[in-house]
């Protein structure tokens, strides 16, 4: 029966990957997309969300590596010197922040928390922070995080997760350590195999709005390969 499984899924995805540029075509038109790197950016990576993204019609406006683990003491110095952000002071409130920063990510225009905190979170940015993204893509880089940085991206996770347009995590048909349960945790999509078309095309089809859930080629993607495959209206 394994056999058999396993023979299927080649079969399928030879399918997808023929038919690949057909079935992208236009969903994300004039679209724009951030993508955050937990841990440095990976270029590989980067490249697969990227081809996605601009296979299917949309653009990547920002991206953004943040480095790990966090330093609280940092972060807690540069807050405090801005009176506006003094409630987001502390421990207890890292996830709070997360939450803030995530949402601050899609939502572009003023980002006052990523203003004071570049210096200490991220190693890497690149793009256009004014624009609203239609849709977010987060992978991580670094190994799994515990105690203050565990609790800090468990928030960024939930704010990218409840900031209004699809938001994805994604990460290759064999990582190490798959990060797919925290990211379902968080109710983000998932979608292992990015560096494959059938990964890139699931990804396609929810940053386009698809059925949420977790796909790809791996064992972790519980709801099949792709997410149910809906025809582009008349008007794109």
């Amino acid at each position: 029966v394994a056999k058999e499984k396993a023979h299927k899924l080649v079969e399928e995805q030879d399918v997808i990957e023929a038919s690949y540029p057909v079935l992208v075509e236009g969903r994300l038109a004039a679209r724009r997309v951030a993508v955050l790197f937990v841990g440095s950016n990976d270029q590989p990576f980067a490249f697969a969300v990227g081809q996605a993204v601009r296979d299917a019609g949309g653009r990547v406006t920002r991206s953004r590596a943040l480095r790990v683990p966090i330093d609280p003491a940092a972060i807690e110095k540069k807050l405090a010197a801005v009176p506006a952000l003094a409630g987001y002071v502390g421990d207890a409130q890292l996830g709070n922040l997360g939450r803030d920063l995530g949402r601050e990510l899609v939502q572009g225009r003023e980002t006052p928390l990523w203003d004071a905190l570049s210096g200490v979170l991220v190693e890497e940015q690149s793009g256009a922070p004014l624009l609203v993204a239609d849709g977010v893509v987060v992978l991580r880089t670094a190994a799994p995080q515990q105690g203050p940085t565990a609790v800090f991206l468990a928030g960024l996770y939930a704010g990218l997760a409840t900031a209004g347009v699809p938001a994805v995590g994604v990460e290759g048909a064999e990582a190490d350590a798959s990060a797919v349960p925290v990211f379902a945790r968080a109710r983000l999509s998932t979608v292992d195999g990015i560096e494959t078309p059938p990964g890139r095309l699931a990804l396609v089809l929810l940053l386009a709005g698809g059925e949420p859930g977790n796909y790809g080629v791996a064992q972790t993607a519980t709801d099949g390969i792709l997410p149910p495959l809906e025809p582009l209206s008349a008007g794109g």
